[in-house]
């Protein structure tokens, strides 16, 4: 298994939270990437975020949204 492009579209928009703030959702406006709109979509129907175009993180977005920031931490860092 490798990562789809559908995929890194949902941890593009997963590191969007601020994880310092649980009060701070997300808006994926209608005038985004097409990319970023339908990735949105998913990560809700999984269950992850609770509006179809953001909102807010569920207790398993959260715990996705942890590990999708690390690893970018991770591969990022020199």
């Amino acid at each position: 298994m490798s990562y789809t492009e559908e995929l890194v579209n949902e941890l593009n928009v997963l590191i969007l939270f601020d994880l310092s703030n649980n009060q701070e959702g997300i808006k994926v406006h209608k005038s985004a990437e097409k990319s970023a709109i339908s990735a949105a979509k998913r990560l809700h129907e999984k269950g992850l975020i609770t509006q179809i175009d953001g909102g807010y993180l569920t207790g398993l977005g959260l715990d996705a949204a942890e590990y999708a920031q690390t690893l970018l931490t991770i591969l990022t860092t020199d």
